[in-house]
């Protein structure tokens, strides 16, 4: 037994030493910007810069809340997040289900065209977007974000979905049937739980690609009122004389925290997933 630890516990230093590069790489941005958030504003000009501050200032986020209209863009961020990673799933689930279990006429070359799309760039599409968006009468609102997002992302929903589907066998299904399950009782609680993780991983990546959507939101939005986090933040960088960098770098962290708190949260359910529609 004692062997058996030894060998993990050197396995898993190994793993972690293996990985600290990467590691590394990836927390010195949000380690720069949690330390020059928390600078006095004389230390963040100062040359030459400092790594570490000599004392913590965290009145630079109260600062910054107060001084940018940061909480409207939050909400509307969120908003337009969320309601844009509802729609695609509420769209993407039943297309991805028909796609895994039925056959139909051109099935091929509807998969073809999910897969062709996802090659468009969104930026080739700005002026047609924008006058589609003015012919709507939604210039300069959140909802003509939640359309454009839910749009783009409806494509990837179903091309991820539908191939995890391919793998949930059929006979579950056919099992509570034969036990006297409707159909809709066999998608819910015997085949919806089994994509859980997969239902889990489009959401995720939905959201985020939402949540960091820059130029069609800068295309789009005309007032403060209406800004997103990405566009709020870059308003206090562009067009500034002077750029308040402690406040500039507070914004950008405390942006960054719903989609890692959502990251973390939604790693639980790639794994209850698994088997919980089997058991049921």
């Amino acid at each position: 037994m004692l062997t058996k630890m030894n060998k993990k516990t050197k396995r898993s230093i190994f793993c972690w030493l293996a990985l600290s590069p990467i590691i590394c790489v990836i927390v010195f941005p949000f380690a720069v910007m949690f330390f020059t958030s928390v600078k006095p504003r004389q230390e963040v000009f100062s040359f030459p810069p400092t790594w570490l501050p000599s004392q913590f200032v965290w009145q630079n986020y109260i600062d910054m809340w107060q001084a940018t209209k940061f909480s409207d863009a939050l909400i509307n961020s969120l908003y337009v997040s969320f309601s844009a990673t509802f729609i695609t799933l509420l769209v993407a689930i039943p297309a991805a289900y028909a796609l895994a279990r039925y056959h139909f006429a051109a099935k091929s070359s509807y998969r073809l065209f999910l897969l062709i799309t996802q090659m468009l760039s969104p930026i080739v599409l700005v002026i047609g977007l924008f006058r589609l968006i003015v012919w709507l009468g939604l210039i300069d609102s959140v909802n003509s974000l939640v359309l454009i997002y839910a749009g783009f992302n409806i494509a990837f929903a179903i091309w991820m979905l539908q191939n995890y589907f391919h793998t949930i066998p059929k006979d579950l299904e056919e099992s509570a049937w034969m036990e006297g399950a409707s159909f809709l009782q066999g998608l819910t609680k015997v085949f919806l739980p089994m994509a859980i993780p997969a239902i889990a991983v489009t959401a995720m990546f939905t959201f985020i690609n939402s949540w960091n959507e820059f130029v069609l939101a800068l295309t789009v939005l005309r007032t403060e009122e209406n800004y997103t986090l990405p566009i709020q933040v870059y308003s206090l960088v562009g067009g500034r004389y002077t750029i308040e960098w402690h406040h500039v770098m507070a914004a950008a962290l405390v942006a960054s925290l719903p989609a890692a708190i959502l990251f973390s949260w939604l790693q639980k359910k790639l794994v209850t997933g698994l088997s919980s529609g089997a058991v049921k």
